[in-house]
């Protein structure tokens, strides 16, 4: 199985048979690692728990627009694509601001959902760092990223919500790394610039964190 059928997906409908139509058409695309829920605390306690790569996200959930709410709430790493029915143009608009990677009109169509999906997962896969992790594929937003830390021949990755330690090293990991987010600090230091709330001559600080700046790579950080 790829990694794209690995896609950790999470479906938000309070609509039984619509949630499992897109299951359905889901899983005979041999997407296998899916979740249904139907209400809004148990969406919360998915995007907790289950950290989902994508959520298709009703807008109307039990007749209220909680979806757009429930959106804001979402896990850093999720995408959301909205579920909506074709009349509801005043909710969509609301929707929009809230940046969805796309949205699907009720009737649900089986072109229209799996096309979204392979755009949401292409998109994530140009601004990932890609990672295996245990039996699961880790699509991991760069902007999740605060830095990476060396281990001997493992890697710590420090994120805005965990830690994951990997068997590759600090190098190999730098290289499949866009240069204009991420910069070395050290020989045992890769940071997301982004993160950097203060440097000094000698370090810089990601948070309340101190990581050490060496001489050699100084000039990245002026």
């Amino acid at each position: 199985m790829t990694s794209y059928q690995n896609t950790k997906i999470l479906i938000v409908e309070d609509d039984v048979i619509i949630a499992e139509y897109i299951a359905d058409l889901l899983q005979d695309e041999q997407f296998s690692n899916l979740k249904i829920v139907h209400d809004k605390n148990s969406a919360l306690h998915e995007m907790a728990s289950f950290l989902p790569d994508i959520i298709l996200m009703d807008i109307n959930l039990s007749g209220l627009n909680d979806g757009i709410e429930l959106s804001k709430s979402k896990n850093t790493n999720a995408t959301v694509i909205f579920i909506t029915g074709q009349s509801d143009f005043a909710l969509m608009n609301e929707a929009l601001k809230t940046n969805p990677d796309a949205y699907l009109t009720k009737p649900i169509k089986r072109v229209d959902v799996l096309a979204s999906i392979s755009l949401a997962i292409q998109k994530k896969q140009k601004q990932s760092f890609q990672f295996k992790d245990g039996y699961d594929i880790v699509n991991l937003e760069y902007d999740a990223i605060k830095y990476i830390m060396a281990d001997g021949n493992y890697s710590n990755i420090y994120t805005t919500s965990k830690k994951y330690t990997i068997r590759q090293s600090l190098s190999t990991i730098f290289k499949q790394l866009p240069l204009d987010i991420f910069k070395q600090t050290h020989r045992s230091y890769v940071v997301n610039k982004s993160k950097v709330l203060r440097i000094t001559a000698s370090s810089v600080f990601v948070n309340d964190v101190e990581i050490p700046l060496s001489r050699t790579y100084i000039k990245g950080f002026k």
